[in-house]
This record gives C-alpha cells, structure tokens and sequence, in this order.
C-alpha cells in the first residue's frame, strides 16, 4: 500500500481531503479513511451528493444521513456535503494539502492534478492502495453477498 506523507513544519497542519459516496458504511471505507489519514494531519471528507452521482447507481442512503456516518467516525476531522454543481467548489473550501484517492475511484491521477492546477489548487494526488485482507471491502460486493445469501 502506498503511503505518502508530508512532513509539516511549525504550526502549519497537513490537510489531507478524501472523497467518496459512503454509502452502506463498510470496512474498505474504513480502510481508505485510516490511509488517507496517515498522510497528513488533518482529514477533511467529502460525501458526495445523490445528485452529482453518474458512475454508479445513486445510493440508497439520503445525503444527511450518509453525512452524518462519516462525520461519527473519529478518524474525520471534518465531513461536509459535496457541490450539487461543481466539484471543486468545497475543494477551495478545505484547501487540502493532499487528495487521496480510493483504490476504485475511477479518476486518472495526472488529469486530476492538471484540472486542479488549473483551477489554482497546489495539492498532491495520491491513490490508497487496495486491501487484498478484505474480502468485503465494497458495498458491490456486500450487496452480492446478501443476494447470494437470501436468494
């Protein structure tokens, strides 16, 4: 698993950003959290809203209360909602040192960087590494899982 620190200095706090859908809350998420927060100091978390979900299917728990998950775990420093418009918007919010990416999460690291630096932004891009120890560390998997299980 990769793991990509940087070093603060003073009074200057590494802020570390993950992103993601959260929802039916599993270990992988856990996984990518505890990783995410390794890297830095701080972790800010952004859950993505129902709306501004086309990759996958839209998830079955509502936006509050998949916000709500996330901001319970003690590993986040923080948790808000995503943009229902622009998903660099909450980004110049947190201003994050580092983004760290879920091993699945479909985005290509060198174009997000780019995009980024576009847009203003000076943070790195890194992707956690997938966990082979879990075996359900996917809310596909889990829901595979429950229909082979109640078939």
């Amino acid at each position: 698993m990769l793991v990509y620190r940087m070093q603060h200095t003073g009074d200057v706090l590494v802020r570390v950003l993950a992103t993601g859908t959260f929802d039916l809350l599993h270990p992988g998420h856990i996984l990518y959290l505890s990783e995410a927060k390794k890297m830095g100091d701080e972790l800010y978390v952004i859950v993505a809203r129902e709306s501004m979900i086309r990759h996958k299917p839209k998830p079955i728990i509502p936006d509050e209360q998949r916000l709500e998950m996330v901001s319970s775990l003690k590993i986040v420093d923080k948790a808000i909602l995503g943009s229902d418009s622009d998903i660099f918007l909450p980004i110049k919010q947190i201003q994050p040192d580092i983004i760290a990416l879920g091993y699945d999460q479909g985005f290509d690291i060198q174009q997000l960087e780019k995009d980024l630096c576009d847009k203003g932004f000076a943070c790195k891009v890194v992707r956690v590494g997938d966990s082979l120890s879990c075996p359900l560390c996917s809310s596909g998997k889990i829901i595979k899982k429950i229909l082979e299980r109640y078939k």
